[in-house]
């Protein structure tokens, strides 16, 4: 009876909300246990993540900053723009062009799904950037741009892309990475594809014009060899499959019989075959270096022949392993827990490529055959689910979705990596020098490789290092974009409004750290760092001063006055004339006795997030009194006991060691205190100097050059932990109160809290949601409003869950 009282009240709650036409995006069926809208808003998420050079308007990333820019801000790239290959610098016309043309794909499939989500202008917002990039490597007749990047440091320097350009200009001395150009059909040819894919999305001519001349160009060359800085990385090796794949794409553009032509003449008769077989190959899989099956599937829709259809039937029932006796046994393994793993590198990569191919050949060549796409549909959503956490480790390898995930990523700007040391990010512990293991960001939407062939991802054991496991591309993602276009088309979904978030810093920003380096009766010196550990963004500021607090009372008790008193610069750093030397000034006036020494950077640039010595400047500086005043010591003139900043320096042991920190010292950049405490008790904040007025509510103060990690608390905020055996459904009060399911915030819940939701995300304007509202309906468990909650609120007046199960997974 309950689960027909429920069903009813869904029905309801439906039947109100489609006055709304959009409505059908919301999940509210058993089918869609994934919110397959969200996974590919994601995706594009990490796509802006992964933005070179000057960052587009629409860019939504909070954390993300223009990177690969001179001291001026112009994007020195030979071609401005486009991706970052993986986590690291490189730019790849290859997988740039690959990975572009998988998503034209797949929103050229299933534009109206894509629209129906509200995903359609983020969508081609991306593809956009990354088709010009691939426009502006064009050299013509086939000859392209083919990696931007340092192969001599990129791999062997790991910070944030926002701040790289600069230890580029440190180690070699200029503000341009090195480039090549390449005459490879693989590269000419994909991105002719992507061109054309292009041209019949936006209807721009210019692309269809390069698209046409690259391809001619690829067809000509008739070689993958030439293949520059991608040694070692992007090995190409086969052209045919990738020309015949572009040779599709052109005649779906242009209609021009020439492409059909050109694929029967010479393209068909030199297909590649299966080892010691004239089968036309069907094992491996699509990737960048393999496009075989892709344009197979291309031809097959393009002309209906039964031999390509069969081709592909074929290559789906290899990548299930129905060991059939036409086809061979998958050549890689399937996991005791369902995963057709080809490889270790990104197994998951792999199985999402055809798991892309499988859905589109079910809604195209084999749309007829219902027992077979029942089937065959079936392994593709297995397979994509697997991603999302149907494995024996319910582990999502999507990052940012799920409840649990892998939790070593190899990539440099999610890190937020200050000092090039990375071997301890994702681990339990930083070791005996207390390296970070934290990561700054949540890469939202990115796949990473995945587990082992036998299904295994021991998080314990695998870290950063290992590639295979924790990397992330964009080629990673590109089959796995297409295939969610097919997912929200079949299932329906419903993007989060409220997403992305914007991040509050996990550690201070800018920091300080003092030891005593020496003392007398008449002076105080000390050795101090000034650090930038900048990530929400990485960034340098020209700007920046210490100053250091002490008393004058002494001094005037004795009679002597402020101007005995000297303030000196001892060793430092880097010399006059470079941009880290710093000038040491004073005494200055704070208020009344109280005074400070000023420690000013002549360019607080040279203090930046890129490495060990980079990451912070060492000063060193002296105050005193002189030893004697017309012939009389002055014993008891000088006292550092009482002074503000000295507080803390007589007690740390060494500048390397979080004991040193030092918050009586305060920082201030382009004006703005960014860190410590001011003797009046003026505190500011670690994102002062970009205008940010807000202290984050609990600063993590860590030196990732330290061998301890101390916690801070901002002095104004008040922080109320709730246990999670506590009901936070007790409280009631109106709008401010919260209360799992009441959306409208009238201190009950039933039908109309859920219709209100419907309603909410069918996108109809009049449906008002306060943010408390907001706050109660998110109630499955899941950060972000879906139809999901609005079932689990049905549930709840149903009484098929409780109120103690609100707010957690089922």
């Amino acid at each position: 009876m309950k689960s027909k009282k429920v069903a009813a009240m869904i029905a309801a709650a439906v039947m109100t909300a489609t006055a709304v036409p959009s409505f059908s995006a919301a999940p509210v069926s058993a089918a869609s246990k994934y919110n397959y809208a969200e996974a590919l808003q994601k995706s594009m998420f990490f796509y802006e993540v992964q933005q070179s050079g000057v960052l587009p308007e629409w860019n939504s990333v909070p954390w993300r900053d223009n990177s690969m820019v001179d001291e001026s801000g112009k994007d020195t790239d030979k071609v401005p723009g486009g991706w970052y290959d993986a986590g690291d610098h490189f730019k790849f016309t290859l997988t740039n062009a690959y990975s572009v043309s998988l998503l034209a794909w797949g929103y050229l499939e299933y534009e109206d799904a894509i629209k129906k989500a509200g995903l359609d202008e983020l969508y081609k917002n991306n593809m956009k950037f990354a088709m010009d990039y691939v426009l502006g490597c064009d050299l013509g007749g086939g000859e392209m741009i083919g990696t931007i990047g340092d192969t001599g440091m990129d791999h062997n320097t790991w910070c944030s892309a926002e701040v790289y350009l600069r230890k580029h200009y440190l180690k070699m001395g200029n503000w341009e990475r090195d480039y090549d150009t390449v005459k490879n059909s693989t590269v000419a040819a994909l991105s002719a594809a992507a061109l054309a894919q292009g041209y019949m999305i936006w209807g721009d001519e210019n692309y269809l014009k390069h698209a046409k001349d690259l391809f001619e160009g690829a067809d000509k060359i008739r070689s993958a060899k030439d293949i520059g800085g991608m040694s070692g990385m992007y090995n190409t090796s086969t052209w045919l499959d990738d020309c015949m794949y572009a040779a599709c794409w052109l005649y779906k553009a242009t209609g021009d019989e020439s492409y059909l032509k050109k694929i029967e003449s010479d393209y068909v008769p030199n297909f590649p075959q299966e080892n010691q077989s004239t089968d036309w190959k069907y094992t491996w899989g699509l990737a960048w270096d393999d496009t075989t099956q892709a344009a197979a599937l291309l031809y097959a829709q393009l002309t209906g022949k039964d031999e390509w259809v069969s081709h592909i039937d074929k290559h789906i029932r290899y990548w299930m392993n129905t060991k059939d006796s036409d086809i061979k046994p998958f050549e890689g393994r399937i996991t005791p827990d369902g995963l057709s793993h080809l490889t270790n590198w990104g197994c998951l990569r792999h199985a999402c490529n055809t798991a892309w191919l499988t859905k589109l050949a079910c809604d195209t060549i084999f749309k007829d055959d219902a027992a077979k796409t029942s089937k065959y549909n079936a392994w593709a959503d297995s397979q994509v689910n697997y991603c999302f956490g149907d494995n024996a480790l319910d582990l999502c390898y999507v990052l940012g979705m799920g409840e649990k995930n892998p939790k070593a990523v190899h990539h440099r700007t999610a890190s937020g990596i200050h000092d090039d040391h990375w071997n301890e990010l994702g681990k339990e512990s930083g070791g005996d020098e207390g390296w970070q293991t934290e990561y700054a960001h949540t890469l939202y939407g990115a796949l990473i490789g995945g587990p082992d062939s036998s299904g295994n991802y021991d998080m314990t054991q695998i870290g950063v290092a290992n590639y295979e496991y924790t990397e992330v591309a964009v080629d990673y993602n590109a089959g796995y974009t297409a295939v969610l276009c097919a997912m929200i088309d079949e299932n329906g979904g419903t993007p989060l409004a409220d997403f992305p978030v914007d991040e509050e810093p996990k550690w201070a920003e800018w920091e300080v750290a003092a030891v005593l380096n020496g003392s007398g009766f008449s002076y105080t010196e000390i050795k101090m760092w000034a650090m930038n550990h900048t990530a929400w963004p990485a960034r340098v500021q020209k700007d920046i001063e210490v100053r250091y607090f002490f008393d004058v009372s002494e001094v005037l008790e004795k009679g002597l006055s402020v101007s005995d008193i000297k303030v000196e610069g001892k060793s430092q750093q880097y010399g006059a004339g470079e941009q880290g030397y710093a000038t040491v000034s004073g005494p200055v006036q704070y208020k009344d006795n109280i005074y400070y020494a000023s420690i000013k950077f002549e360019d607080g640039r040279a203090i930046q997030p890129t490495g060990q010595s980079e990451h912070r400047d060492e000063v060193q500086f002296r105050v005193s009194v002189p030893d004697a005043v017309d012939g009389q010591p002055t014993s008891g003139a000088w006292d550092a006991s009482n002074d503000w900043s000295y507080e803390g320096v007589e007690t740390a042991t060494d500048l390397k060691k979080a004991d040193s920190l030092n918050a009586h010292f305060t920082m201030y950049v382009n004006g703005a205190l960014v860190w410590g405490e001011e003797p009046d008790g003026t505190t500011g904040n670690c994102r002062a100097d970009l205008g940010v007025s807000t202290e984050p509510s609990v600063s993590t103060i860590t030196t990732t050059s330290t061998s301890q990690t101390t916690q801070t608390t901002s002095k104004d905020t008040t922080t109320t932990t709730v246990s999670q055996d506590t009901d936070p459904g007790v409280t009631s009060g109106g709008d401010n109160s919260f209360r799992y399911g009441d959306t409208n915030c009238d201190d009950e819940v039933d039908v109309s809290d859920a219709v209100l939701l419907a309603r909410f995300l069918a996108e109809d304007t009049t449906a008002k949601i306060t943010t408390t509202g907001k706050k109660n309906a998110d109630c499955d468990g899941k950060t972000g409003l879906s139809g999901e909650d609005t079932v689990r609120i049905l549930m709840l007046i149903a009484k098929l869950v409780t109120e103690e199960q609100m707010g957690k997974p089922l």
